[in-house]
């Protein structure tokens, strides 16, 4: 690295370790969607995020430059179930929808709304209700799945890890698909790091972030990079160009960056600290439930669950949410990492 960069990169993190916002900083993008869960960005400037019909159905939408939506609702084809959780996008324009739907499943979505199933059994069972499908730059699909119990309020557990992760060689290549990694503690969302060293993926109920090393046809053992702050329930992250990954947390509505070196900063929160400290408690004895999950529901935040970088310069931050009707966005001292779908 030259002395340049090192400076600069030395600004960049001075920045950084002082970048903190109130929900007054923010702005809501977008109107008119409905549970927009994950969003994603292009280099030619697209964002799209998933909708999620409230009476069942849905698909992903592009905002346009003012925000306004432009869905593309999954059609012919689609099981009757399908809740569109997280997803990746494919070179061809289709997408790759996770059901969280009872029935579960692994979809594609057209660009024309139809839909088609991209994998529904593994190991000769049924693919229960998917959280996340990532996929990553050879192509490769990572599909997380937060639990065997149906519904999956059941796993809502400190103490229930049966989430696993599913690896598949290539989207067109059932037949590849196997169980990577188990004994997860409700996973939620994983991707490959910018270096292609790694598997990182978010635990919900074990409120840890965990990795694991790409090997042959595989995944190496669990590492814990970080137990997260009190108070943080994992959902959704991203990495940044500095090596950092941020989190959303859903319930305390907060923006948490895990520097390279393990240490955590919330950069953003929009929650009621006494009611925090209540569904904390009943998450150490056992009792933690939905209505736990939910208490961000009704505040600016909306229950964030994902994070994104966009922009020409990937400085612009996009929050999604469970329960908001457009994205949280501001601007980041720091630039995202270029993601896989970047160039699409």
């Amino acid at each position: 690295m030259t002395a340049f960069a090192k400076g600069a990169l030395a600004l960049w993190s001075a920045a950084m370790n002082e970048f903190s916002l109130s929900p007054d900083d923010v702005t809501v993008f977008g109107a008119g969607l409905s549970r927009p869960e994950c969003v994603a960005c292009t280099a030619a400037g697209a964002i799209w995020v998933s909708h999620a019909l409230p009476d069942g159905g849905g698909g992903v939408a592009q905002l346009d430059a003012d925000g306004t939506p432009y869905p593309i609702l999954a059609g012919d084809g689609a099981p009757d179930d399908l809740m569109p959780n997280g997803w990746s996008m494919e070179p061809g324009g289709s997408f790759l929808l996770a059901n969280l739907g009872d029935s579960g499943g692994v979809w594609r979505l057209r660009p024309d709304g139809g839909c088609e199933p991209v994998l529904l059994e593994i190991d000769g069972l049924a693919v229960p209700p998917v959280n996340f499908v990532h996929r990553d730059e050879a192509g490769r699909l990572w599909i997380s799945v937060s639990t065997w119990r149906i519904p999956r309020d059941r796993a809502f557990h400190r103490d229930v890890a049966d989430g696993f992760i599913i690896r598949m060689d290539a989207a067109d290549r059932p037949d590849t698909a196997r169980i990577a990694a188990d004994g997860l503690g409700y996973s939620n969302e994983v991707k490959v790091d910018p270096s292609g060293a790694y598997l990182y993926a978010n635990e919900t109920m074990a409120r840890r972030l965990s990795r694991y090393r790409l090997i042959d046809r595989g995944l190496g053992p669990r590492e814990t990079v970080v137990d997260y702050l009190d108070g943080v329930i994992p959902d959704g992250f991203e990495f940044d160009a500095e090596g950092g990954i941020w989190c959303a947390s859903v319930m305390s509505n907060r923006l948490v960056r895990v520097a390279p070196d393990g240490g955590q900063r919330v950069i953003l929160e929009d929650c009621d600290h006494d009611a925090i400290s209540k569904a904390m408690a009943r998450w150490r004895d056992g009792s933690f439930s939905r209505q736990d999950m939910n208490i961000g529901a009704a505040r600016k935040l909306a229950n964030i669950a994902s994070v994104t970088f966009g922009g020409s310069d990937l400085k612009t931050v996009y929050l999604g949410s469970l329960a908001g009707a457009g994205l949280i966005t501001f601007r980041s001292p720091v630039a995202g990492a270029v993601p896989p779908h970047w160039a699409f």
